[in-house]
């Protein structure tokens, strides 16, 4: 089931309602088992955090689109987009289960060890999906890449985002969620401080 008005909520609402989801792209299908929410304006670790830019643009848009991006300039990560038109919230998708679809993951995929590792983390998700950064703005309704919502709450937990610089990235911000125990449930890594050159302290 899609629901357009559940994903209108702010993305710390809709975030654990997206554990056991199944997102399905290009043959693969995954069912979700951690996601972090970014709250637009008040929240240091958003991309919208500073207002629109022509990058963060689908996430000021309408809720249920795709938003992607490029990280460290290599890797693209996949969200869903939630709140009403003008604020900008999203769910970040870091980590799920192949459940259908394993073979064509694992050809995607060559450098997995394990099934449980083919969706682990957000790039290899995006990966093990076929999701493309040209999928930026595709609705997650009727697009190439869809959203059908699990019929129960699943239990989760919840703490620190992982990997997420500055205040973003600390206790005051506990908007990873992730069902516990799951083996598919990506590390959590605190982000290291970048180091001062010796030039920047004289």
């Amino acid at each position: 089931m899609f629901d357009r008005e559940l994903l209108s909520r702010p993305s710390v609402e809709v975030a654990p309602l997206l554990l056991g989801a199944i997102i399905r792209g290009r043959g693969v299908s995954v069912r979700l088992t951690e996601v972090e929410a970014y709250l637009g304006g008040v929240d240091p670790g958003s991309h919208a955090f500073r207002g629109e830019t022509p990058r963060n643009r689908v996430m000021f848009g309408e809720p249920g689109h795709l938003y992607t991006y490029f990280t460290y300039g290599m890797h693209v990560c996949a969200n869903v987009v939630c709140s009403p038109v003008g604020i900008a919230t999203a769910v970040l998708l870091r980590a799920g289960e192949v459940v259908d679809g394993v073979e064509l993951a694992r050809e995607r995929r060559t450098t997995s060890r394990t099934d449980a590792d083919l969706a682990r983390g957000p790039a290899r998700l995006v990966v093990a999906l076929g999701i493309e950064l040209a999928d930026n703005g595709s609705d997650l309704e009727s697009g190439d890449v869809t959203l059908e919502l699990a019929g129960k709450q699943e239990s989760f937990e919840q703490g620190p985002r992982t990997g997420v610089s500055g205040a973003g990235g600390t206790v005051d911000f506990p908007w990873r969620f992730w069902i516990p125990g799951d083996p598919t449930v990506s590390p959590y890594k605190a982000s290291l401080p970048k180091k001062r050159s010796r030039s920047a302290t004289l």
